[in-house]
């Protein structure tokens, strides 16, 4: 073997050894810089589109849905902008509250004014996955994946760990609780005698009117689950798992509608209108609700509005019409 032989080995070697270098320095930045990014500017989160990387402490938020909008707001975090704000009107529970948010619409979103917000996160549910691909490129967007053994209660813990207020999350649920326990006892709910407890065997009906539909909350949906909190029945007919949540009525069907006491929410001025020409048919003047004049006019977005802070504006609700009124 030549001189020549082995000084073309040794050269060989050297750029084998400074090519696996390379690629070694290339891979060990690459790690290093992934982690630093996950570990001090955010984090993982799994959703239904995947895993985005999450800011830590997001300042510009922008939410998608009230329920999504009253998570926040519960949390003490103040979006700069909100789908579906345009629909609130005046005399709900997040009057005062939602007045320097900016609207970007309702069931699709302005992207325009999105840009112009720059988020530093977008919060939204399975309901908005078509617009996902451009939301995405503006700023990290995480979807919930509501499905039927999802809730609300999962909705808030979601945005909790989005906007990381695990400890205004703890102070919110311990309000609820508390204003929980204190309407059972007003109530007189496992009060031994039927005299205190007036409400053991009444049946609480749910209906919800929107122009030409008629349709009540059935099991596990948000007014369904704080009536059950608070110790209250609701009718059988109500008292199903239905897609979500929704149990649709037709007018030969009104009876399905019937409970001791019903709870009736209109959406806007065709709906009322609607629900006074209901008031007219016969099978309406039959239900014993209606009968024993106990039907009351309740907020249809308030009562189906899936977050703690609507949760006590139910409250109030409650204690209006069957604390104080009976």
């Amino acid at each position: 073997m030549t001189i020549r032989y082995w000084i073309r080995c040794l050269l060989l070697i050297l750029v084998i050894f400074g090519l696996i270098t390379a690629c070694s320095s290339y891979t060990v930045q690459n790690t290093v810089s992934s982690t630093e990014v996950v570990s001090k500017d955010c984090r993982i989160v799994k959703h239904t589109m995947g895993e985005t990387c999450v800011p830590i402490n997001p300042q510009r938020i922008v939410t998608f849905s009230l329920p999504t909008l009253g998570n926040a707001l519960t949390l003490g975090v103040k979006p700069l902008g909100s789908t579906f704000i345009d629909m609130l009107g005046e005399d709900t529970y997040l009057e005062g509250k939602v007045d320097s948010i900016q609207s970007l619409g309702i069931s699709s979103p302005n992207l325009e004014k999105i840009l112009l917000i720059k988020p530093d996160i977008i919060i939204g549910w399975n309901a908005e996955r078509q617009f996902y691909p451009l939301l995405s490129k503006i700023a990290p967007t995480v979807l919930f994946n509501f499905q039927a053994d999802k809730n609300w209660r999962d909705l808030f813990d979601f945005v909790t760990q989005i906007l990381g207020k695990q400890e205004a999350a703890q102070q919110a649920w311990e309000h609820y609780n508390q204003r929980v326990k204190q309407l059972k006892v007003a109530l007189g709910v496992g009060a031994a005698s039927p005299q205190e407890n007036r409400y053991q065997n009444k049946e609480i009906s749910l209906v919800f009117i929107a122009p030409g539909v008629i349709f009540s909350e059935g099991r596990n949906s948000f007014p369904d689950s704080i009536l059950r909190d608070v110790g209250l029945q609701r009718p059988k007919a109500q008292n199903a798992i239905a897609p979500h949540t929704q149990i649709y009525f037709s007018l030969e069907e009104l009876a399905k509608a019937d409970g001791d006491i019903m709870f009736v929410g209109t959406l806007n001025d065709d709906s009322q209108k609607f629900l006074e020409e209901l008031k007219q048919k016969p099978l309406w003047k039959k239900l014993r609700a209606v009968q024993y004049n106990r039907v009351y006019p309740i907020n249809y977005l308030t009562w189906r509005a899936g977050n703690l802070l609507a949760a006590d504006a139910v409250i109030d609700d409650l204690y209006k019409y069957l604390v104080k009124t009976q």
